[in-house]
């Protein structure tokens, strides 16, 4: 008969500790939650969007010694400024072609993507490649976005090319970026070096990627466009 006194205890322990062991996970529950709505706390638990720049070595921050001042983190101390629900993603690289570009695009959409800004085209005029072919690549590129997530919004920076590249040639890569903007109703940043290319004070010795001052002006080029879209 102690026996199955003691038993009966034993079991009703053992409840006591399982019921124990439930509050302290519930406690514990808790306590993580508040740390992650303080950590959401500028946003007001909205959930959290992705700017995707998709580009070149103008939008890694080619030769920066911080790539801190390259215009994507540059436009992402502008959204968390306003506390808007936003992260922004630098997926620039360096020497991109918009033909590499339509094939590395389709990695980079394994992750969703809510604003896509196209940066791509410099490289191509550069090297004088036909500007059919650089529009049927950003074509491939935009489409690509589409299929993948519809809902998404597009934006176009717009691109020149030096006049020693031709005038005839300046005007139909220029052209190129309206006509995929208008085509795709896309935004358009129509040149966003304006006010910066050609000044050797905002752009490195090489005189192509702008400075850390200069890629502020680059910055506010691209947010008076983009901050509508947010």
């Amino acid at each position: 008969m102690f026996q199955n006194f003691m038993c009966k205890v034993n079991l009703f322990c053992f409840f006591l500790l399982i019921l124990f062991i439930g509050c302290n996970n519930t406690s514990n529950n808790n306590e993580e939650s508040k740390q992650v709505s303080n950590k959401m706390g500028n946003t007001s638990g909205k959930e959290i969007k992705t700017i995707l720049f998709f580009g070149n070595s103008l939008t890694a921050g080619y030769g920066l010694d911080d790539v801190a001042d390259a215009f994507p983190s540059v436009i992402q101390k502008k959204v968390d400024s306003l506390k808007l629900p936003y992260k922004v993603i630098n997926a620039g690289l360096s020497g991109e072609t918009t033909a590499a570009g339509k094939n590395r695009i389709e990695w980079l959409l394994k992750q969703r993507v809510d604003v896509f800004v196209l940066e791509l085209g410099a490289n191509d005029g550069l090297r004088g490649i036909p500007v059919d072919e650089t529009a049927k690549n950003l074509q491939v590129i935009v489409d690509k976005v589409k299929k993948r997530y519809p809902n998404a919004k597009q934006v176009l920076l717009g691109m020149e090319v030096p006049p020693n590249m031709g005038s005839e040639y300046a005007v139909e890569f220029r052209e190129v970026f309206q006509k995929i903007a208008k085509r795709n109703n896309m935004a358009l940043v129509p040149f966003m070096l304006n006010g910066v290319a050609g000044n050797p004070e905002l752009n490195l010795k090489d005189g192509i990627h702008p400075t850390p001052e200069g890629y502020k002006i680059v910055a506010e080029n691209i947010w008076a466009v983009l901050k509508d879209l947010l």
